[in-house]
């Protein structure tokens, strides 16, 4: 009897002991806003602020933005990811000061990835400081305005056969068209065309590996989503179980075909001005610093994240525009008429010109980008000890820092009626009434997307043509309004789908 009474005692001891561990191991970081004095949301022990993430109920933009007005008055404030603790930037000076003014401080984006690893997932996008202004200096001559011009004629083309695609889509159903499909044969067109110098017949194949690789690379992902949630746990877990970035099966096909490229290009002297050319001439370069070694991995990797990267975004943001404008009939035909009389301007010479003449275009497309912005936060790491201007906060090295994209572009104090969908709140007038850095699409400062004029001058040629030649409207497959994926890390429907139907119309 007595035996076993002190095996009870003893396994009961043993599992509140086993349970006070855990728990210390769930909420260990859970005092470091307190400490601070930092106003913060209180968490769940393990899920932090992102149980409803966790649980697949909710996209993470929207738990960022229930957070963002859980912690208005206050310019920041503290949240946790499952057990990893970020600052939430709210105020656009401080905003202001991080991407831009204070850049130095915070140079990297704190995604966590363990390139030695994993090299193939160095990317620009994800790349560390020195070895990302290394990068970023020598690739950024690709997307001057002068080579940009040069690539034009390259982009119509690709602009022209998707078209002929639309037309032979609608003659298989006339009455509805997934235009993100489309739009993503369009746009791996023409990145194959102007960054790596290949002619991808897609229209016409739908099982092109480029195409169904494309849409991996950022797809929803049940396994990325499980990555990330291993990794706000602890990264160690990541040492264990491991899971890539991006799918093996993908980066081993790019891997494939970038090199041989630039192996052809190598041996027969062949010098383009695109995006290959420039990675093939930061790969020769000789550095002082071993951190700033670019391998042939980092190189091909890089190919790699530009035409993923330039696939899903541009396709996607068109398809967002496309839908808007199929339910605000007027703004679309005030577009086409601007289109029609700006046609007439310059004798029906589409050119990068004509483009930049589109000024309400121009306003339909940044208003596109902000209902839609494709990242729905910025995220960045102090890289060294910071403290907040005018304020008693000290940002520690290693702090990891949310600046809420989609909240910032939802927050009725800079974007009246942020549901509406309103081009007028990009005029000249309107924009110089708002704070910076309060739109965000593209990121801002030294680390602003490297590709943003390419995908503007991308964007609005595919609209131009569309426009051109067809009326958008709703079809009953159209969703109203657009679900968003739980699994994706970039803003993309829920089913990957936006459905509408095209009627053509003459010149």
């Amino acid at each position: 009897m007595f035996i076993f009474v002190d095996f009870c005692m003893n396994f009961i001891i043993l599992v509140t002991v086993l349970f006070l561990i855990i728990y210390y191991y769930c909420t260990s970081t859970y005092g470091v806003w307190k400490k601070l004095n930092v106003p913060y949301v209180r968490p769940i022990p393990l899920f932090g602020n992102y149980l409803r993430v966790a649980m697949g109920i909710e996209n993470p933009m929207e738990t960022y933005k229930n957070i963002y007005y859980k912690l208005a008055g206050f310019k920041y404030g503290g949240l946790f990811q499952m057990r990893t603790p970020y600052l939430m930037i709210r105020d656009p000076e401080i905003i202001n000061n991080i991407l831009i003014k204070d850049f130095s401080y915070f140079t990297d984006r704190g995604i966590h990835m363990d390139f030695s690893a994993e090299p193939f997932s160095e990317i620009l996008f994800l790349m560390r400081n020195p070895r990302w202004k290394k990068l970023r200096s020598k690739l950024s001559p690709a997307f001057t305005s002068g080579k940009l011009k040069q690539m034009f004629s390259q982009i119509e083309t690709c602009g022209q056969d998707m078209v002929i695609n639309i037309f032979d889509e609608l003659k298989k159903n006339p009455n509805e068209i997934d235009i993100r499909d489309i739009l993503g044969k369009y746009s791996i067109c023409v990145i194959g065309s102007c960054a790596f110098g290949l002619k991808l017949d897609v229209a016409s194949d739908d099982t092109s590996l480029f195409l169904s690789h494309g849409k991996t690379a950022f797809g929803p992902s049940i396994f990325y989503f499980l990555r990330e949630i291993f990794v706000m746990i602890s990264p160690a877990i990541l040492k264990i179980i491991r899971i890539p970035f991006f799918p093996n099966s993908t980066t081993a096909f790019f891997r494939s075909v970038f090199k041989e490229t630039m192996m052809y290009r190598e041996k027969n002297s062949v010098v383009r001005n695109d995006i290959v050319h420039a990675l093939i001439q930061a790969k020769d370069i000789k550095n002082s610093s071993k951190d700033e070694i670019l391998t042939e991995d980092h190189i091909l990797s890089n190919a790699f994240g530009f035409f993923a990267a330039g696939f899903e975004t541009t396709s996607t943001s068109i398809s967002y525009c496309l839908y808007e404008l199929a339910l605000k009939k007027n703004i679309q035909d005030r577009v086409r008429e601007e289109i029609k009389l700006t046609k007439s301007k310059y004798n029906g010479v589409i050119d990068n010109n004509f483009l930049n003449d589109l000024n309400y275009l121009n306003m339909v497309i940044a208003e596109t980008l902000r209902k839609y912005p494709l990242l729905f936060a910025l995220f960045r790491v102090a890289t060294k000890t910071y403290r907040v201007p005018n304020d008693s906060l000290i940002i520690e090295k290693g702090q990891n820092i949310i600046i809420p994209t989609f909240s910032l572009h939802f927050d009725p104090k800079y974007f009246s009626d942020p549901e509406a969908f309103i081009p007028e709140r990009f005029s000249t007038e309107e924009k110089s009434k708002r704070p910076n850095s309060v739109y965000l699409p593209f990121g801002d400062g030294p680390r602003i997307c490297i590709g943003k004029r390419f995908a503007e001058m991308e964007i609005k040629l595919a609209l131009v043509k569309i426009l051109s030649k067809f009326e958008v409207e709703p079809c009953e497959k159209t969703e109203i309004p657009i679900q968003f994926s739980k699994l994706s890390i970039v803003v993309i429907p829920k089913d990957e789908k936006v459905w509408l139907k095209l009627n053509p119309i003459s010149e």
